[in-house]
């Protein structure tokens, strides 16, 4: 096994860890109750999947999924719905964070004098931790929650580029994930700040609770590779179907198409035209990002609509020439087959020469 290999699988697996530790200690300090550090042991999961990848991938990545974002989308998701539950019990104004500022460096200055006291560097290094800590707590928990929110996406785009690649992705497929998740997380975060901060969100439980279902749902495509690899399909009996077919040669593109109207876009669009048409909220984001999303559903549409008829022209003419339609993995063998058919006779005839010319100098001699 590779060091760096086992270096980056450990790194960005502890990075998972200790994000998601974070979260569990901001839901027990927010609901102020210890049992809620139970949701710490999830974090076992994501350990047992580390020792299998270990032992079994030599710690690389798999075909089509990454266990190692699914588990760390269990281990924080569970602390971000507590956060957002809980959401707005403590005020956050410029006036009240500069009293915090100003109380925190004050802390600061007796715990160095009682240090230089004490003459101990270790007890300097404890008082410093521990005015650090109580400087964390008294942020307020809107901007804890939403820089967990913040923090939670990016350190999945940054874990997903840390992580071992398997044999089956190459990097150029990896950095057109990279950007695409990098865009994905961008709209997901948009979402979630944005209908959750609405004031009239805030006082229907059930509004919270669909949002951040919707906001779950949408998350489950980060552990998911197959926005930029091609199923390999072999020809057989089942792929001369029109669907297997179009599925062989368009896999990623129906991927990417229907994940923007399944699992985006979509209900996206969904929860903001019941938000707008059903509870009367309306304001000049919400509006923007509304039609932002039926643009996007419609260019969706117009693409699969492009690729319906471009594969349906295809078939028409292959048809018509009493071709085999086939996948696109199978012309290129049999092209490549053929090339190294045609490549051989070639060398024959230039290793065998013609019979007139082989006859010519025995008429010579």
């Amino acid at each position: 096994m590779e060091l760096m290999v086992l270096l980056n699988a450990l790194v960005t697996r502890l990075l998972f860890v200790l994000h998601s530790l974070i979260g569990v200690w901001r839901v027990t300090a927010v609901k102020k109750e210890p049992k809620y550090w139970l949701l710490a042991l999830l974090n076992l999961l994501l350990c047992l999947e580390t020792g299998l990848t270990l032992k079994f991938k030599q710690g690389r990545g798999y075909k089509w999924f990454s266990p190692a974002i699914f588990l760390y989308l269990i281990c924080i998701v569970p602390s971000l719905w507590l956060l957002e539950i809980h959401h707005g019990t403590q005020y956050c104004g410029n006036e009240p964070g500069a009293v915090q500022v100003n109380v925190s460096n004050q802390d600061f200055n007796q715990s160095r004098e009682s240090s230089h006291g004490s003459e101990g560097t270790d007890h300097h290094i404890i008082q410093t931790a521990k005015v650090f800590v109580n400087q964390l707590s008294t942020i307020c928990e809107t901007v804890w929650t939403l820089a967990l929110h913040q923090t939670f996406l990016l350190l999945l785009v940054v874990g997903r580029w840390l992580l071992p690649i398997g044999v089956e992705i190459t990097r150029d497929q990896l950095s057109q994930l990279l950007l695409m998740f990098v865009g994905t997380a961008a709209d997901i975060l948009e979402f979630a700040s944005e209908t959750l901060d609405i004031e009239d969100v805030r006082k229907n439980y059930v509004l919270i609770n669909a949002i951040l279902a919707v906001w779950t749902w949408s998350m489950l495509q980060f552990p998911l590779d197959l926005a930029v690899q091609h199923i390999g399909c072999k020809p057989s009996a089942s792929t001369r179907r029109i669907p297997s077919l179009l599925l062989c040669r368009y896999s990623a593109e129906l991927w990417n198409i229907g994940v923007s109207l399944f699992i985006q876009d979509g209900p996206f669009f969904i929860v903001r035209s019941i938000l707008m048409g059903h509870f009367r909220i309306f304001n000049q984001m919400l509006v923007f990002f509304t039609a932002k999303n039926v643009l996007v559903v419609t260019l969706q549409l117009y693409r699969l609509a492009v690729i319906t008829l471009d594969f349906r022209a295809t078939v028409l003419q292959k048809s018509r020439k009493g071709e085999v339609c086939c996948c696109p993995c199978e012309p290129y063998e049999a092209h490549a087959h053929a090339t190294g058919h045609q490549g051989n006779e070639m060398k024959e005839f230039v290793a065998v020469p013609p019979k007139q010319e082989s006859q010519a100098p025995s008429e010579d001699h």
